[in-house]
């Protein structure tokens, strides 16, 4: 199911342990870095690097494959997608193999088949949303400014202990 409303993507996220980051980066600047980084280190969530190209990034094994994550750790609840969109159907087919239980395709990574594809094999979908940003808009992290964090408290949750 594409999840479009914030109540479907909070439902995910609270439901969720387990996010493997289609490549992740090793490099501070990059997105993939930062979210990856966010949610290691503030969110509850288990959080793998897939990338074939580097072994590790900050100490966390990165996996060359979703297929070599799943066979060691089993699926992932959600696949996080930093790929360029023309990449994304071979993405698509492979979190449906591995037996994720969602996909999300962080901003700009749009793909009409990969969408398809993951929504009929009955994956929950959340596209052209970053992971981090929803996060934190529904933990407090997101509180300034105006913007509506969808929480009533001032105060952040702590992280669970890692």
């Amino acid at each position: 199911m594409i999840l479009r409303t914030p109540s479907q993507r909070r439902a995910l996220l609270e439901r969720s342990r387990s996010v493997a980051v289609i490549g992740a980066s090793r490099n501070p600047l990059r997105p993939s870095y930062t979210v990856f980084s966010y949610l290691r280190t503030q969110t509850p969530y288990t959080v793998t690097p897939i990338n074939p190209t580097i072994p590790d990034i900050d100490g966390v094994a990165a996996y060359p494959s979703l297929a070599a994550y799943a066979q060691e750790r089993s699926a992932p609840d959600i696949v996080d997608v930093f790929r360029k969109p023309s990449e994304v159907v071979e993405v698509a087919r492979e979190a449906i193999a591995a037996g994720a239980r969602a996909i999300w395709f962080q901003y700009g990574v749009v793909n009409d088949e990969a969408i398809r594809l993951a929504d009929e094999a009955g994956l929950d979908v959340v596209v052209d949303r970053c992971i981090k940003v929803e996060y934190a808009r529904f933990h407090g992290g997101l509180a300034t400014g105006g913007l509506n964090s969808g929480v009533i408290t001032s105060r952040r949750e702590k992280p669970a202990a890692q």
